[in-house]
């Protein structure tokens, strides 16, 4: 430039050579996006030369910044900026260096925009000092520069404060980064902690190091991993749940760089689902195994004793007088006795056997890996006299004996309920014959198999007979108003009175009139529904219980849809009852009928919950409308805090899954009221009413309007 503008100044005669050079130079200069300069060091920065890129940047023509123009460059720099901007550039004239600085202007239509200025000092024709350098328009790139230095800041800032960890790490090296958080979790004062002691994430984080190899493999595979719940060691050794959430980063030719993602403490989550999964397996009183993990034990025990030819004992034992305990010191001592036995028995047993309560003053006992029954009958004999032994019991001593009936596998039954139906059977015998000893099963035993068959037999007289009705218990909602009506089978019989569902319906189960008897009971239920007046406006739903055998059935949603429709009432007034059970062997078809009922237009009730240890689990992916909580659980929740805390969690637990929660069994006020006060929303049992007739539930809805008043 400065040889340009020398040529230009001295007015030279040039070749056509140096013309054409001096016009390309000169072309260049005019048509470059910024304004070239040759100033003056003064205090109005006074132009020798600008360019016509000056008027695109600032808005003036060259002219008017040239010497008798209408602007310098010193005011059209920005006030703020014109001190720093002089002392930037002067701290370079004494060195000869090139400066950059980078300022604010005010354009001839007053915008403010940023400008970089690159130049350096050099001596013109006449050896005096100028200033030649470049000035172009950087508002828009400074304005990205510091929209993304504004993200970064905002995502460091989330990356650093979040509650939640963050990391980055990879295969080989451990942690290449992470969050304050994170650090927390595991015990680390700091990220910096954290990365420079666990370089070995397998080994010295996760408590079992394969979840690790599974984490990398998974990676590798899927390229993700969500929800991927581990165990791990925190700095001082205790341990937590976590559950991660990451992707594989990869590079343009895909190969993984690192893995991010979160972490989420799940400590009190798994800590909650642990308790209740206990509560759902385990006895609350002893702590010991309840009749669904029995039944769990049991098979694998009939698997292991079939795999390696052994011999299987299970025992049933009932302990002799504990009525008389019970009435005689109350319901205290009873526990305390309950406990003390289920504690003997489990201290004196292999880690191999199984010690479950039954229920009631009930035990169970699985014995493995036994060869021959000598070796049961020696255990059994220390068990008499364990449990024979004194204890004290409101400030008395007593002995407390035990009948035990004994089913051996494979010689009593092949099946987990056939050998705790003939240990039952063998109990009873035990009983009979003195109490506090020990019985065999044995085909002569077997009373209840004989007691099965006779009411077998009357029970197929009685469907032909009509002797099967069905009588109604309503369900409240929290201000005592009918919100539906459960059908109950009963059955009359001629001679031997009436009979109770619980010693019909097994029967029915197992010889296979569960599906005409329900047709029955069904039909009737409908029937009488249908003639039912409106409640407040909407028809009264009527809820009729499902066998889990005949829920299987293939044709079942054929057979209920013609029940509905001979008795004329319509799907949405109808709810079917079900159990846990349905879900325990052929998951897949039970969602295919359960689909297929929802279709239809009905409802679908979880009956007995709380009462077997699969119904957590499926009450998130099955169709369930209600879950109806178990009176056993409703008992003494009004007196017992353990009671209380159970009931609590199992109404938050359909609560929150968004179920209808229905409690059973509500028999006083206080039930009433604690349920009504967790949020559950109907209940039933005799506080409000006992099951009645087709004809007293007619008369009830007629006098009532739906209202039970409170007595």
């Amino acid at each position: 430039m400065s040889e340009l503008l020398a040529a230009r100044g001295a007015g030279l005669n040039t070749s056509a050579s140096q013309v054409d050079q001096a016009r390309i130079l000169d072309n260049l200069v005019h048509n470059l996006q910024g304004m070239a300069y040759r100033c003056l060091n003064d205090s109005e920065w006074s132009m020798i030369f600008v360019s016509q890129g000056c008027h695109d940047l600032t808005g003036y023509s060259p002219e008017e910044l040239l010497p008798g123009g209408s602007i310098t460059w010193e005011r059209m720099t920005h006030p703020d900026d014109r001190g720093p901007v002089r002392a930037r550039i002067t701290s370079h004239f004494a060195v000869g260096r090139r400066f950059d600085v980078q300022y604010r202007i005010v354009t001839r239509t007053a915008q403010v925009r940023w400008v970089a200025e690159r130049g350096i000092v050099v001596a013109d024709e006449r050896g005096r000092p100028v200033i030649e350098g470049f000035v172009e328009d950087v508002t828009e790139r400074r304005a990205t520069i510091m929209a993304l230095a504004q993200a970064e800041q905002r995502y460091r800032h989330i990356f650093e404060h979040a509650s939640e960890g963050i990391f980055q790490s990879s295969k080989e090296e451990g942690y290449l980064a992470a969050n304050l958080a994170l650090a927390r979790m595991y015990g680390f004062e700091s990220p910096e902690a954290l990365i420079s002691n666990l370089s070995d994430i397998g080994h010295g984080l996760y408590v079992d190091p394969a979840q690790r190899t599974l984490f990398v493999e998974l990676m590798e595979t899927q390229g993700k991993v969500e929800d991927f719940e581990s165990q791990v060691y925190r700095r001082d050794g205790s341990r937590i749940w976590i559950s991660e959430n990451a992707r594989a980063v990869r590079d343009a030719q895909g190969r993984i760089i690192c893995y991010e993602g979160t972490v989420h403490d799940i400590t009190e989550r798994k800590r909650y689902q642990e308790e209740l999964e206990r509560q759902a397996n385990h006895d609350q009183l002893t702590g010991l195994p309840n009749r669904n993990l029995l039944n769990d034990r049991l098979s694998q025990a009939i698997f292991h004793a079939d795999r390696h030819e052994q011999m299987m004992a299970v025992v049933f034992i009932d302990l002799d007088n504990f009525k008389f305990i019970n009435d005689t010191l109350g319901h205290a001592a009873g526990d305390e006795l309950l406990v003390e036995v289920g504690r003997r028995l489990s201290t004196h047993l292999r880690s191999a056997d199984t010690v479950a309560r039954q229920g009631g003053d009930e035990f169970v006992l699985v014995l493995n890996e036994h060869q021959t029954p000598d070796t049961v009958i020696s255990l059994l004999e220390r068990m008499v006299d364990l449990i024979g032994q004194p204890i004290m019991l409101g400030g008395r001593e007593l002995q407390v004996g035990a009948s035990m009936g004994v089913a051996l596998y494979p010689q009593d039954g092949r099946d987990a309920e056939t050998l705790l139906k003939h240990a039952d059977v063998a109990m009873y015998a035990a009983k009979g014959h003195g109490k506090n000893n020990y019985k065999f099963f044995t085909p002569e035993f077997n009373a209840v198999a004989s007691e099965r068959m006779h009411l077998e037999a009357a029970m197929r007289v009685g469907l032909e007979q009509g002797e099967f009705t069905v009588n109604f218990q309503p369900k409240v909602d929290h201000l005592r108003r009918i919100v539906g009506v459960e059908a109950l089978a009963r059955w009359q019989h001629p001679e031997m009175g009436a009979i109770s569902p619980d010693r019909f319906i097994p029967v029915a189960e197992e010889s296979g009139l569960i599906m005409p008897l329900t047709e029955v009971i069904a039909r009737q239920a409908f029937a009488a529904a249908s003639t039912w007046p409106r409640v407040r406006g909407r028809l009264l739903p009527v809820a009729v219980n499902l066998s889990p055998k005949l829920f299987m059935d293939r044709q079942i949603v054929d057979r209920v849809h013609s029940w509905i429709d001979s008795e004329g009432i319509l799907p949405e007034q109808v709810e079917l009852e079900i159990t846990e059970s349905i879900f325990l062997h052929d998951q897949q078809r039970a969602q295919h009928i359960l689909k297929a009922f929802k279709d239809l237009g009905v409802s679908l009730a979880m009956d007995d919950f709380g009462t077997g240890y699969s119904a957590l689990s499926y009450l998130r992916h099955y169709p369930l409308d209600t879950i109806k909580i178990d009176r056993s659980l409703v008992v003494d929740i009004e007196t017992r805090e353990d009671a209380a805390m159970i009931a609590r969690a199992v109404v938050s637990l359909g609560k929150s899954l968004r179920k209808t929660v229905v409690a059973e069994g509500v028999e006083n006020p206080a039930q009433f009221d604690f349920l009504r006060f967790q949020g559950c929303d109907e209940f039933q049992g005799y506080l409000f009413s006992r099951p009645l007739t087709a004809e007293a539930i007619h008369g009830l809805l007629l006098d009532t309007r739906g209202q039970i008043t409170q007595a």
